[in-house]
């Protein structure tokens, strides 16, 4: 089995997918087939993935067309698909094969009523609880500065709000804990003795998700943002004291009529330097 899937239910009641991080193997009828190009899969009904899209995804597609993506269609993603993805992600590297990565998986009532929770404390004016992390560092120095700041001026640009309506930023924000109208979102959680190079792990373990998820024909959207109410997560999931919540993940189906901003890369000259002669 790769990790251990288990259900139970957490505080708010109902039924709360758990995947620890375990050993690497094979997971029995989750694959039917050894790529996830496959058109038709006995564990599903009909088709499922790039085939949904009506073409296959190899692997540079699914990097290229991963965003983070803030407009889901709420249509609920098959128990299936998220095993197979979750399964296989825990091929992602790990150094020493700790894989470090605790998730939880949310749908449904649970996340319906993780959503209302959040929402009362953001209607409230809460500002959140006190921060196990810095997002980032306070004084970011260039380029990350201006390229941080490029981002959210592209982001709301293609959304139509401008810098000076904080109300409508606000409310861009806010979104964030609605998963974006997804129906389902994956809480992913580090123990606290690990360092820097685990939490490298982490978010490998990560992209490895959200890459398969393409595969799928799904989207995602990480965010760290679920941490600033990191005390409601914990209450509607319960987990060990021993874990700290890195960020969590929405996952759905895109809804293609809103506004799809792509946020630019730094020319490969900035970050990459070859060293050939």
């Amino acid at each position: 089995m790769v990790g251990c899937v288990s259900a139970g239910r957490g505080r708010a009641g109902g039924l709360v997918l758990r995947l620890d991080a375990g050993s690497r193997g094979s997971v029995g009828h989750l694959f039917s087939s050894p790529t996830v190009n496959t058109v038709e899969r006995p564990d599903m009904a009909g088709p499922v993935g790039p085939a949904r899209e009506g073409r296959p995804l190899d692997v540079y597609q699914a990097v290229t067309s991963r965003r983070a993506v803030r407009a889901f269609t709420g249509e609920p993603v098959p128990r299936a698909v998220l095993d197979r993805v979750l399964s296989t992600a825990a091929h992602a590297p790990s150094g020493a094969n700790l894989q470090p990565w605790r998730s939880y998986v949310l749908t449904s009532a649970p996340l319906a009523e993780l959503k209302k929770r959040t929402a009362e404390r953001v209607a409230a004016g809460d500002p959140g609880d006190a921060r196990e992390y810095e997002m980032y560092p306070p004084r970011l120095k260039s380029p990350y500065r201006e390229r941080r700041f490029a981002a959210v001026q592209q982001r709301y640009a293609a959304l139509g709000i401008s810098r000076a309506d904080r109300r409508a930023r606000s409310r861009a924000v806010a979104a964030n804990w609605d998963c974006f109208g997804a129906s389902t979102a994956l809480f992913c959680y580090v123990d606290r003795d690990m360092g820097p190079a685990q939490w490298a792990d982490v978010g490998m373990y990560l992209q490895t998700v959200m890459l398969l998820l393409r595969a799928e024909g799904l989207h995602s959207c990480p965010q760290m943002a679920w941490s600033v109410y990191r005390r409601t997560v914990a209450d509607v999931i319960s987990p060990p004291d021993d874990l700290i919540l890195f960020c969590g993940m929405s996952i759905g189906f895109e809804d293609t009529s809103t506004p799809r901003p792509r946020i630019e890369r730094a020319p490969l000259a900035e970050t990459v330097m070859f060293l050939d002669g």
